[in-house]
């Protein structure tokens, strides 16, 4: 009975998380404004160097499938880090 309690819990959580995941077409559009924004980095000498770690990543595949898994708080919060970034660092 317990081990049913838990699977149903389990199934029920995952739907929950799956509701809330972003759309496709809003990761499609996310995925290329951040591989936009990792170029528009690279390009300026100012802030290249702190254009690092998965948050930079130039592969957009990447950051399409980050995105299908977040909730869409989440990938704005991203977005926003990284042009918080471009702006401090452009001076």
């Amino acid at each position: 009975m317990v081990n049913k309690l838990i699977v149903a819990a389990s199934f029920t959580f995952a739907m929950s998380l799956s509701a809330q995941a972003a759309p496709v077409e809003f990761c499609r559009e996310y995925a290329t404004a951040a591989v936009n924004q990792v170029r528009a980095g690279l390009a300026n000498p100012r802030c290249a160097a702190g254009v690092r770690g998965p948050r930079w990543t130039p592969n957009g595949d990447v950051h399409f499938q980050w995105c299908l898994r977040q909730p869409v708080p989440m990938v704005e919060s991203e977005r926003g880090a990284r042009t918080a970034y471009l702006h401090a660092c452009r001076g």
